[in-house]
């Protein structure tokens, strides 16, 4: 049954382009409907061109709140009046809360991941990770991880245009919390066996191995791993990627993205209303395959 909308509906959404795909909207509405609250979520295909102008118009209309995906997260970070500490430090954001016209940015990311390692029964905080590379994913994950407690990450970057920004990063990450966060080269094999093999948990936050590119790892060495690692991948197209299926031959612990996608869409579900989304629900209607 469609909920009615009234005078009173207060709007969410995503910007960004494409979003046509996105689960969101099904995501959103559904947990709305569950809890009963009089809101409703929407996609609109807004490009970096037109962000300025759609945000002083969400903003005028006192919207509550919206989500951000490629290629606005950048952008947004600028628009905001205020930042939370995450967003701050990797200069995007995916979720901003309107309250009278004032917008805060978050990024819910990394949140995302942290959760989904908790739902997949890990528990990686005072622990040490190897991360691999230094994109969207990537940082997020970084940030998040170090500012809930992961006592020291890893990361390992090829030298692409997020080399420079992962450096201010990582420095930031250094002076800010306790972890202990080092940047390596990609390219030196016996460093990545090294810090691999003093690590709880490894995570791909690349790219390499997602659909249609299925046949490729980031890792192809199987004695990179060891039995007590765990393995997590933030991609989630395909459901078990080819470093996934190596981690678990070796019989290592293994997560992938998908409950990533739905924690950092519940996080931004309770910034917007205060309230927990129905997860049990949603994960069973949009995230069980």
């Amino acid at each position: 049954m469609m909920k009615e909308i009234t005078g009173h509906t207060r709007l969410t959404g995503l910007l960004g382009s494409p979003v046509a795909h996105s689960i969101s909207p099904m995501m959103h509405n559904e947990a709305f409907r569950q809890l009963g609250l009089d809101y409703v979520y929407l996609a609109f295909d807004v490009g970096t061109d037109k962000l300025a102008a759609a945000a002083e118009g969400l903003r005028a209309m006192n919207v509550r709140g919206f989500n951000l995906t490629m290629p606005d997260k950048n952008l947004m970070c600028t628009l905001c009046d205020k930042l939370s500490p995450a967003a701050e430090i990797i200069g995007a954001v995916n979720t901003v809360v309107n309250d009278n016209g004032i917008f805060t940015g978050y990024t819910t990311d990394g949140t995302g991941y942290m959760l989904a390692a908790k739902d997949a029964g890990h528990d990686i905080i005072g622990k040490k990770m190897t991360l691999l590379g230094a994109g969207g994913a990537a940082t997020s994950v970084l940030v998040q991880a170090a500012l809930d407690g992961v006592s020291e990450i890893s990361v390992f970057s090829i030298h692409d245009e997020f080399y420079t920004r992962a450096e201010r990063i990582v420095s930031d990450l250094n002076e800010r919390t306790d972890c202990k966060v080092r940047l390596f080269d990609f390219d030196d094999e016996s460093i990545l066996r090294r810090e691999i093999a003093g690590s709880a948990i490894l995570t791909n936050g690349t790219s390499v191995g997602m659909a249609p590119n299925v046949n490729r790892s980031i890792i192809t060495d199987p004695t990179m791993f060891h039995k007590d690692l765990i393995v997590s991948d933030v991609i989630y197209n395909p459901e078990e990627t080819m470093l996934l299926r190596l981690a678990r031959e070796a019989g290592c612990a293994t997560f992938n993205g998908l409950y990533m996608l739905m924690y950092q869409g519940a996080e931004a579900f309770k910034l917007w209303t205060g309230k927990d989304m129905p997860i049990p629900i949603i994960k069973e209607k949009y995230f069980t395959r």
